[in-house]
């Protein structure tokens, strides 16, 4: 007998119940009318991933249990489907984990559970509580969640259905306790981040898994935006071969179904793959619109200077949310070249997004005038340098409050790893878009930006904001390469050291000079300071700065 899966890529919004649910609501209506036996949700798609110390709350549980119970209601209008919908879950009389440790012998106690029901017609007919619970990178659930040890196979035609939770398939022993249980399919609801060359990870680990039990598995996975965090989506089916028979498109919400031949998977769309730098594009782009349509800022102000980094986050700004919610403004000193401000103007002009100039020429001689007396004798430096930076995130921030828009800043990893920018000033903002992209990167983003074919505009980034040579300028003729090494040595020192974790000794064998590596790792080192005060960004690496890069501020270590 033919059994037909409908697998839901859904974009929640952390502790948005009635939303989530609407979601969920809206994608049994489309599986059912499409045929569908059962429908597969992300990982706690009820509350949206990861909802963090709300689960230390018992008022959240409480409304997670109130809405279940509603869903578990409104999907009787779909008879016969089976729903398998994530959500937190403590047991009755429970209460949630706490930080406070000194009883029960200074363990953690009371505890949920990370867990999936499957719900139809009125009734939850089973409950999986997740056996792995990830502790690395961005994931801290042993902070939440109590361990589930039970595995739960439902029936559905005759075909054996085994339910696992995302972290759990990344580890044999769920897997195969769901085969030993009668598990012929195994279903996994993800709640996944993206970063580079996830997608293959993802598949490597999930065909393991296939060539160990010889199931079949559905693999189903969040989209959108979450602080931070960006989900992917591209969920996918893989037959007993560990082959792809169905995979949806990345970054994008929608309900794709398979057929099941008895235990065998048939055939069914297959999204193209796309380049490193589409994909990284499409991940920024979706990050900006969630991140300011889901707090309900009216729209975005970016200080635009006629550099590459600016230039990029104006483009991505403008393709995740519209020229008409994008606001540009150029600030030129005495040092800004004539070519920033007409490559600025041609650039705004291009995307048709509101330009204003702003010159801070009178304020720098204002702030000059007011520190004369206190700097008199002492030789122009960085000091004089920062003030014209801080002007103008004072200048960003002033509009930002005024119109209610929120200040994406432009600053990219590379200048965030070595401290090349300047606190209340370029950091100044309220989202950092490129935050985790190198400056090799950057240009590798403009040129697809450029020339794809994804985009029915392209070249919206004057070429010679691609071909002239980086600069804060802050000064005369200032280059970023008169501070600091050229970015392809940099970047690969950041990315060996810092993402990698390797040893200095290892990076110099690779054969960059020690004097190169000895610069960039101290002063990544020593503006952890600066790190900690630079508002939240996008991650689309293994290792941003932010959630799972937590070192110390004070520390003497020396490698």
């Amino acid at each position: 007998m033919k059994t037909r899966i409908a697998l839901a890529q859904l974009n929640c919004i952390v502790g948005d119940f009635a939303g989530n649910a609407a979601r969920i609501l809206a994608a049994a209506e489309t599986a059912f009318a499409g045929g569908a036996h059962l429908l597969l949700t992300p990982e706690l798609a009820l509350t949206g991933y990861p909802p963090e110390d709300l689960l230390l709350r018992p008022a959240f549980y409480d409304a997670c249990r109130a809405q279940l119970e509603q869903l578990t209601q409104d999907l009787r209008r779909f008879p016969g489907l089976r729903v398998v919908v994530g959500h937190p879950w403590l047991p009755a009389g429970a209460a949630p984990r706490t930080n406070d440790l000194s009883a029960n012998g200074g363990m953690a106690h009371g505890a949920g559970y990370n867990a999936v029901s499957v719900v139809a017609d009125g009734a939850v007919l089973a409950t999986y509580l997740k056996h792995e619970l990830p502790n690395t990178e961005v994931f801290d659930e042993k902070r939440y969640f109590a361990v589930g040890h039970e595995p739960v196979v439902i029936e559905l035609n005759g075909l054996h259905i085994g339910l696992t939770i995302c972290e759990d398939v990344w580890h044999p022993g769920p897997a195969a306790r769901a085969k030993a249980a009668g598990a012929q399919v195994l279903l996994v609801p993800n709640g996944s981040p993206y970063n580079l060359d996830k997608e293959n990870v993802r598949l490597d680990v999930t065909r393991a898994r296939v060539a160990e039990t010889g199931l079949p598995l559905v693999y189903v996975n969040l989209v959108g935006g979450q602080d931070e965090l960006v989900f992917d989506g591209g969920s996918f089916v893989l037959d007993a071969a560990g082959q792809v028979v169905a995979r949806m498109a990345q970054f994008e919400e929608g309900v794709a179904f398979v057929d099941f031949d008895g235990v065998r998977p048939l055939p069914a769309d297959i999204a193209p793959t796309r380049s490193l730098e589409a994909k990284v594009y499409a991940a920024l782009t979706i990050g900006v619109r969630d991140y300011v349509t889901k707090n309900g800022f009216p729209g975005v102000i970016v200080g635009l200077s006629g550099g590459v980094d600016s230039a990029l986050v104006l483009a991505l700004a403008c393709d995740a949310l519209g020229a008409d919610r994008v606001r540009a403004v150029m600030m030129p000193s005495r040092y800004t070249a004539d070519i920033s401000w007409l490559d600025a103007r041609d650039m705004a002009g291009r995307l048709g997004v509101r330009y204003d100039e702003i010159p801070i020429a009178p304020m720098v001689d204002a702030f000059g005038g007011a520190l004369a007396e206190e700097f008199k004798g002492l030789p122009e430096d960085a000091t004089e340098e920062n003030i014209q930076a801080r002007i103008r995130g004072t200048l960003l921030m002033a509009l930002s409050n005024k119109y209610g828009s929120i200040v994406l800043t432009t600053g990219n990893k590379s200048e965030m790893a070595v401290g090349y920018c300047t606190l209340y000033g370029d950091m100044a903002g309220g989202f950092a878009v490129i935050k985790d992209i190198a400056k090799t990167l950057v240009y590798r983003l403009c040129e697809y930006r450029n020339q794809s074919e994804d985009f029915s505009r392209r070249d919206v980034i004057p070429e010679r904001i691609l071909t002239r040579a980086p600069s804060a300028e802050l000064r005369e003729n200032q280059k970023d390469q008169d501070s600091l090494p050229p970015y392809d040595v940099l970047d690969a020192i950041m990315r060996m050291y810092m993402e990698d974790n390797r040893s200095l000794a290892d990076i110099i064998a690779a054969g960059y000079s020690e004097a190169d590596v000895r610069r960039v790792t101290r002063l990544i080192k020593i503006n952890e300071y600066k790190r900690r005060q630079a508002p939240v960004g996008i991650r689309v690496t293994h290792r941003a700065f932010g959630r799972d890069w937590r070192y110390p501020i004070t520390s003497k270590f020396q490698e």
